[in-house]
């Protein structure tokens, strides 16, 4: 499930893309589309890293080979890992076999990565105390799921990853994240070989479609709007040029805007706090007063003109805010 402020962070990187390179509004909407849909294959690319990280430590308990394990102990120890029901239902399930074939991973050059990952994991306290505990389906899926935490942190792996394609760095933990929060809701009775696989951004949740839908009217009235922003920009700048503003602060008001007049159901002051939000992570230290103090200012404007027309449970009624203001 993609949230609402990531969404906007791949809308304004698509924006500050287009404007070095003057494309089409419908080809940076395709490029827009085209990163959400890898994010998919992130996902993806992670959970076959587990299944094969599975398969390696088979592979090691089947050789016995005092190189990576001291004991025979210490194999038995390990099997609780590999065969269990939640791993059975990963392997099982066939949405998710057909995922991982379509993204043809390659994973043999891996294994001595996988070998020695394994090794470093199988010293954490984490993984010692819950040998000692029943192995049902809920204690196997959280030592798995610990198992998997520990791989994509793990650098190699990462770059491993990362090297397929390096639109993937900047949203590795993102996908990661939300990988492991959904493995971890994986239900005993509800999970089974014919459920499908949860997306990251999956077309069959309507929440999700819905929220894509914003994305794109989002993007569209942002790129269209260029000319509009200048203009009320430059009509509140006191003692500024406007060549001086810095150009990603010029863009994250733009997207205000946009949303501003075209997303009724969302608050100004949502709108203007993600900005913000926004700005910390891809602008100046500065940024924030100014887009805060500029958007104040573009709000009277636009609600002077009549265009923003909010509406919906949990919004102010900006006449009775303005009669407070008054008083």
């Amino acid at each position: 499930m993609l949230s609402r402020h990531f969404l906007r962070t791949k809308v304004l990187q698509t924006v500050y893309a287009n404007q070095f390179g003057d494309k089409e509004p419908s080809v940076s909407l395709e490029l827009f589309e085209f990163n959400i849909q890898r994010l998919n294959d992130l996902g993806i690319v992670q959970v076959s890293m587990l299944l094969e990280a599975l398969s390696v430590v088979e592979k090691m308990i089947a050789e016995g080979s005092k190189i990576y394990l001291s004991t025979n102990d210490d194999l038995e120890d390990n099997k609780f890992l590999v065969d269990n029901e939640f791993v059975r239902r990963l392997r099982d399930n066939f949405d998710l076999t057909k995922q991982i074939e379509r993204c043809k991973m390659n994973w043999d050059v891996s294994e001595d990565l996988f070998r020695k990952a394994f090794l470093s994991f199988r010293k954490i306290e984490a993984y010692r105390s819950m040998l000692a505990e029943e192995q049902d389906y809920a204690h196997t899926q959280a030592e798995v799921l610990q198992l998997f935490r520990y791989l994509v942190n793990d650098e190699g792996l990462r770059a491993a990853i990362v090297e397929r394609s390096l639109l993937w760095d900047d949203d590795y933990d993102q996908v990661a994240q939300y990988n492991f929060m959904m493995m971890k809701t994986l239900n005993e009775d509800t999970f089974t070989e014919a459920s499908p696989w949860p997306l990251m951004y999956d077309r069959r949740v309507e929440k999700d479609e819905a929220d894509m839908q914003f994305a794109r009217n989002l993007l569209k009235t942002v790129l269209a709007g260029r000319e509009e922003c200048e203009r009320l920009i430059k009509a509140h700048l006191q003692g500024w040029d406007f060549e001086r503003v810095a150009p990603m602060d010029i863009l994250l008001i733009n997207m205000a805007i946009a949303e501003f007049t075209t997303c009724p159901s969302i608050p100004e002051r949502v709108t203007v706090d993600e900005c913000i939000e926004l700005s910390k992570e891809f602008s100046t230290d500065r940024s924030k007063l100014f887009i805060n103090g500029i958007l104040d200012r573009i709000i009277i404007d636009l609600r002077s003109a009549g265009r923003i027309n909010k509406s919906g449970r949990g919004l102010l009624d900006m006449s009775m805010l303005d009669e407070e203001e008054d008083k």
